[in-house]
């Protein structure tokens, strides 16, 4: 483990933004994370980066950033439905939808090509295709950086909701998570029913399929709509599709009766954010070295050479042109250094 000093983000970050963090280190082992914390010497302040795919970094880091590096996949228990999987938080998010099919477990495929790390995944609450991981979580393990100790939280302590954790709010910056404890289904309870999944499995001829058949549905799917962060600066989605009243939703129906809409309960009703930004007329809209996605609105871009105050600056400009058109605030989805 090598303390370093003002080191470049740009490589740490799917936007590609080039800040600097003033302290930067790389764990791989999590033994080191007790004295790490006890480091008088070492800033107080600390940042935790996995993958980089959901930050917008708007400024220079200060205090020690840490590159969760940490590895490993662990069966720690079993019965005769379920398979109990201990994963490091550090291991790349796809990686373990991948290990899971390969050993016939079911229940995170549809959540394929999700980038990021395990890490992230409980924070986030990833979601995607009718999945939210909420669904195989059984416990998150994380380092508490005031009490100097580990805490287990079991799947009601994280507090999971829509992109949204305990981990978001009371434990923000406060808690490093080390291990994700996943409970995976022996037996398949596929979900072909959200979005294109089935459209994808009649395309490629599946008439039975098996939980590779529907990640490779997925992987096809987001592949064909999604931009890759190698080839241009984006983080996903960078906003969560929003929740409205069921009254305010018939009123939009009224003056645009196509708007999509997915039931939560018997009085809300969830809307696709790109949906709204689309009729703004911002998809593939361009502002200096970024932009709007021209597949998916959903997606602001850094063509290159962008600032995070750009990048920023321009979901100012989506934000208030969706209010403006539909009466609905739009929340930001990646969170904001």
């Amino acid at each position: 483990m090598q303390l370093q000093e003002n080191i470049s983000l740009q490589p740490y970050n799917t936007f590609g933004i080039d800040v600097t963090a003033e302290y930067f280190l790389q764990l791989t082992d999590k033994n080191l994370i007790p004295g790490i914390a006890a480091d008088n010497l070492l800033p107080e302040e600390k940042h935790i980066i996995g993958g980089g795919s959901n930050i917008l970094l708007t400024q220079d880091v200060e205090g020690l950033t840490i590159h969760n590096c940490l590895k490993g996949i662990e069966q720690i228990k079993e019965d005769d439905a379920h398979v109990w999987l201990q994963v490091a938080s550090g291991e790349v998010w796809h990686e373990l939808v991948m290990y899971a099919i390969s050993h016939n477990l079911a229940g995170i495929e549809n959540l394929a090509l999700i980038p990021g790390t395990v890490g992230a995944a409980p924070m986030q609450n990833i979601g995607a295709y009718g999945v939210e991981v909420k669904e195989v979580i059984d416990s998150v393990t994380a380092w508490h950086w005031n009490e100097q100790e580990y805490t287990t939280y079991n799947n009601q302590q994280c507090r999971f909701g829509y992109r949204d954790s305990i981990f978001k709010h009371e434990l923000k910056n406060k808690v490093f998570i080390t291990e994700v404890v996943f409970r995976l289904n022996k037996q398949p309870k596929l979900n072909t029913s959200y979005g294109a999944i089935g459209q994808e499995l009649e395309k490629m001829g599946v008439t039975n399929p098996t939980i590779k058949n529907i990640a490779d549905a997925v992987i096809a799917i987001r592949s064909s709509k999604l931009p890759d962060p190698k080839k241009i600066g984006n983080a996903g989605s960078f906003f969560k599709n929003p929740t409205i009243g069921k009254e305010q939703f018939e009123k939009l129906q009224k003056d645009y009766p196509e708007l999509p809409s997915y039931p939560v309960d018997s009085n809300t009703v969830k809307v696709p954010a790109g949906w709204l930004i689309e009729q703004c007329g911002l998809k593939g809209h361009k502002a200096g070295n970024t932009g709007v996605h021209e597949k998916q609105a959903l997606v602001i871009v850094n063509f290159g050479g962008a600032t995070g105050e750009e990048i920023w600056e321009l979901s100012e400009d989506v934000l208030q042109a969706v209010y403006d058109k539909f009466g609905i605030t739009l929340e930001r989805e990646v969170q904001v250094w």
